[in-house]
């Protein structure tokens, strides 16, 4: 993959890049402003604020969080602004209390699911478990960013598990190659101490961090290679899963036409 000046330096926000400039199987590309991802935005400054809304022209915010989250951060700064709109499509089965950084270890609401569910999860792993629990959010987040009136912006709490499986679900469609994604999502991990110090700092994220050490937060490529792989034996890959789900072939030329043309 070329090496992309894709980051988007904020004083408020360590994980946010451009995912144009990525490599389609076709030849061609992902179009740059078009699909941004981060983490949280709850500590965007002014200066954040104008660069993504006046700059980069983003119009629209996929937030991923849940609602404890939301409820306990609030909904950012990016609220105020009359020209965004805030859409909240939770993914709902995050590691942790409250967020997503756990995904490599026993998840605590795992225990609470019945056996052949927690079963399943730890084949499929629980990237695969925010499809099961929330195909509706998983739909409505892509068709948000297939809109077309600005930018679109999709974050969570790191930026990397559930950001990381919705960006890799809309390059899919989009015809970015498999090699491309998984290389974005790893790249999270180039500023993982600047994510996790953010985290940090808020009662809502400490006490799912605190025990461990950043190296256990990283994103590794298997994790989402592994998941892609579940798809590809159970669905015939991503797009049979979201056609199983409700996705029509008009969804995805609108979502591939927003990314590509």
């Amino acid at each position: 993959m070329k090496n992309l000046k894709r980051w988007i330096d904020l004083q408020g926000a360590v994980n946010v890049r451009d995912l144009g400039g990525l490599p389609t199987t076709d030849g061609g590309e992902i179009r740059s402003g078009r699909l941004f991802r981060s983490d949280n935005l709850q500590g965007l400054t002014p200066s954040d604020v104008s660069v993504l809304v006046d700059t980069l022209k983003v119009r629209h915010v996929v937030d991923l969080r849940s609602g404890a989250e939301v409820a306990l951060e609030g909904p950012g700064p990016l609220a105020a602004v009359p020209e965004v709109t805030i859409h909240h499509h939770t993914l709902f089965a995050e590691g942790g209390q409250h967020t997503d950084v756990a995904m490599d270890k026993v998840l605590p609401w795992q225990k609470r699911l019945p056996e052949e569910d927690a079963a399943e999860l730890r084949v499929t792993g629980f990237y695969y478990g925010y499809l099961r629990d929330r195909p509706d959010s998983v739909l409505r987040a892509l068709r948000t960013m297939a809109r077309g009136d600005g930018a679109s912006i999709v974050h969570c709490a790191a930026g990397k598990d559930r950001t990381g499986v919705l960006c890799a679900l809309a390059l899919t469609v989009a015809g970015a190659t498999r090699e491309s994604i998984v290389e974005d999502y790893v790249a999270t991990g180039e500023r993982i101490e600047g994510i996790l110090a953010r985290l940090r700092s808020s009662e809502t994220y400490r006490t799912d961090l605190d025990t461990r050490t950043a190296d256990d937060h990283m994103p590794r490529a298997e994790y989402l290679t592994q998941f892609l792989g579940v798809l590809d034996t159970r669905f015939g890959g991503p797009l049979g899963w979201l056609e199983a789900h409700g996705w029509t072939a008009q969804d995805a030329q609108t979502l591939r036409g927003r990314l590509r043309d």
